[in-house]
């Protein structure tokens, strides 16, 4: 039964990690392929290592599984923050399909608010 489960959850997550493949080379800039691949790593990732962990079923191996898990949530969403802002701050345009830049509005909102980039104080 281990190994039924641990195939349906390794054959779930190569699908992910297939559709985030697929995005990285369907869709039109750089955040969006960013936002593709993130999810490939998280959903993808995370359910071969489940499957694993199910199909081997020993101690050692879900300890494994669930440390490699963790390293994996904690670094690829720091990870895609960071290449996002990089890309951002650097000038990367977005595609013209794109409706809304909600981190520009963000910026400038607080930019307007920041007291050391005006000669008066904010009141």
């Amino acid at each position: 039964m281990n190994e039924i489960i641990g195939l349906i959850l390794f054959a779930t997550g190569v699908a992910f990690d297939l559709l985030g493949c697929i995005g990285l080379v369907r869709l039109p800039d750089v955040y969006n392929r960013i936002q593709a691949s993130t999810k490939c790593v998280v959903l993808g990732t995370t359910l071969c290592l489940l499957g694993a962990m199910v199909w081997l079923g020993t101690t050692a191996g879900v300890i494994k599984g669930l440390l490699c898990i963790l390293f994996l949530l904690i670094t690829s969403s720091t990870a895609a923050h960071a290449l996002a802002r990089a890309a951002h701050r650097s000038g990367v345009p977005l595609a013209d399909v794109s409706v809304i830049d909600r981190y520009a509005e963000d910026h400038e909102g607080a930019k307007d608010n920041e007291a050391w980039d005006n000669e008066e104080p904010v009141r």
